[in-house]
């Protein structure tokens, strides 16, 4: 009863003439913002926080919240709409968002991916305002262990799926955990694998240069080869009916909804975790699951609403470990805690007794937010329509113009630039000998996060692999994670050991 009377009393904050309008102008900035490549939460709540010290800490929270959430929404515009990922936490979305499109099914994708996300983050506030202080302890109660565990499950959805070659999700894996190796080493601090001897590797490649060159430049060449210089865009066509149709097919996907919010806001709690993993681990179960895991990458609307859905729920997860313990979830959280600072704050278990104002009003504003957010997104489908409309004479060189700003604008380096056009070319290539690259995507986003994983495991257990077997968490987890690996492997066996038939 205790938490209604707060929530009650955020909800009247939220609601104050002033926050509403911060709300509304930090869903609508977000949303360009995500849509936007290169640019992403991070960068936009980084740029803005210095407008936010002319309102009080209250609307300012709200104001980057918001933005935080209409980026969440925003990522998948670009994504379906034209092939590049607007931040690193769509990259799933164009899996399935993008041959959507091209099949002419762009506003059901459109409102398939406001509806998951608007559902992912509904689900994701509801299970912060219940449940903050005991699955804050849960997400404590993982240690490195658990974490590696969790990333080995993520690969493993991957490869026990068996839509795809075996053999060739490995290579993909191994070239994406390859990639994700670039630069200095976790322990030693060494660099390795700096090809060539360029400095520009020595910072690492950067996931979303990796991202954009792969869903940018390689689907624009993949598509001009395909049309052979004529290419007919779809006939994205939007009518009042077909936006009802949209709607009616949305439950049609409630269980990769359901999977990507708990998913996802399960990931978003864990520290150093983020939306990226949640929404690729999210696409991976809800695959393993569906009763159709073939129509995966091949235009589905569940493979839109799992990734959607968990980004828009990792994204309030990752404000827990914030608030509650001072630690960011994900890279935007952590400059939220930097303006917490600034602002006075003291991000802890105290905040909650000695900020009640400031914490639930930030809880209020992410029910109202969420709402803004999905109108804003769905009163914008004929504009983003609209862009399927253009000739691909015209939209060609515009994406081609937003990969290279995308690209340069996540590290500012010309280095990068090169790398990505590189990196397109391969994706190209790659896909006309039919390798998957989600595979590998996937491993260069969770890469470094298994090796720092499974090297903090090693060292904690003296060398022993049985730490990930020991503990009741990790164990369960490994554990499921090898079954998955091995069950696809076993049609390969049978093929060797199988009895040659009887000489008549």
């Amino acid at each position: 009863m205790e938490i209604l009377n707060l929530l009650a009393d955020g909800f009247i904050i939220a609601f104050e003439p002033q926050n509403l309008l911060l709300m509304l102008i930090g869903c609508a900035v977000g949303l360009f913002i995500g849509a936007m490549p290169g640019l992403g939460s991070v960068n936009g709540v980084a740029i803005l926080l210095p407008l936010t010290f002319i309102v009080p800490p209250t609307g300012a929270i709200i104001f980057l919240a918001a933005i935080y959430y209409g980026a969440m929404y925003g990522g998948a515009i670009s994504s379906i709409m034209l092939g590049i990922p607007g931040a690193s936490t769509a990259v799933a979305t164009t899996f399935d968002g993008r041959p959507m499109a091209l099949k002419g099914q762009a506003d059901v994708a459109l409102i398939t991916a406001a509806t998951a996300s608007f559902i992912g983050g509904t689900i994701s506030v509801i299970l912060f305002t219940g449940f903050a202080p005991p699955l804050a302890k849960m997400a404590l109660a993982f240690g490195p262990p658990e974490e590696f565990a969790l990333m080995l499950l993520a690969f493993a959805t991957f490869i026990g799926l068996g839509s795809d070659d075996i053999p060739k999700t490995f290579f993909s894996i191994f070239i994406g955990l390859v990639f994700s190796a670039v630069g200095f080493d976790i322990i030693s601090g060494r660099p390795r694998l700096v090809f060539f001897d360029i400095p520009g590797f020595l910072h690492g490649i950067n996931f979303l240069v990796l991202a954009i060159g792969i869903y940018g430049i390689g689907e624009m060449l993949w598509t001009i080869e395909l049309s052979k210089g004529d290419v007919q865009m779809s006939q994205a066509t939007l009518t009042f009916r077909r936006l009802l149709e949209g709607f009616r097919n949305v439950g049609q996907t409630w269980k990769a909804t359901m999977i990507g919010s708990f998913l996802g806001y399960f990931v978003g709690i864990l520290p150093a975790a983020g939306a990226t993993p949640g929404s690729l681990m999210a696409y991976g179960v809800a695959k393993m699951v569906s009763k159709h895991p073939e129509a995966f990458g091949k235009g589905t609307a569940e493979g839109v609403a799992a990734p959607e859905s968990a980004n828009n729920a990792a994204s309030t997860g990752s404000m827990l470990p914030m608030l509650t313990l001072g630690i960011p979830g994900s890279p935007t959280t952590a400059i939220l805690l930097g303006g917490m600072i600034i602002w006075g704050l003291e991000p802890g278990p105290r905040l909650f007794v000695d900020h009640t104002e400031f914490v639930w009003g930030l809880i209020g504003s992410l029910y109202v937010s969420n709402v803004f957010a999905l109108l804003l997104n769905v009163l914008l489908i004929p504009a983003f329509i609209w862009v399927l409309r253009l000739p691909f004479t015209l939209l060609a060189p515009m994406i081609y113009v937003l990969c290279m700003i995308g690209g340069y604008a996540a590290t500012e380096d010309m280095h990068d630039v090169w790398l990505m056009l590189i990196f397109g070319v391969a994706a190209y290539l790659m896909r006309k000998l039919d390798y998957p690259m989600a595979p590998a995507v996937l491993a260069i986003v969770l890469g470094e996060l298994a090796e720092s994983s499974l090297r903090q495991s090693l060292i904690i257990s003296h060398g022993s692999p049985l730490i990930f077997f020991d503990r009741p968490i990790a164990g369960s987890i490994t554990v499921c994670a090898l079954i998955l690996i091995v069950l696809p492997l076993l049609k390969y066996v049978k093929v060797f050991v199988r009895p040659k038939p009887a000489q008549p």
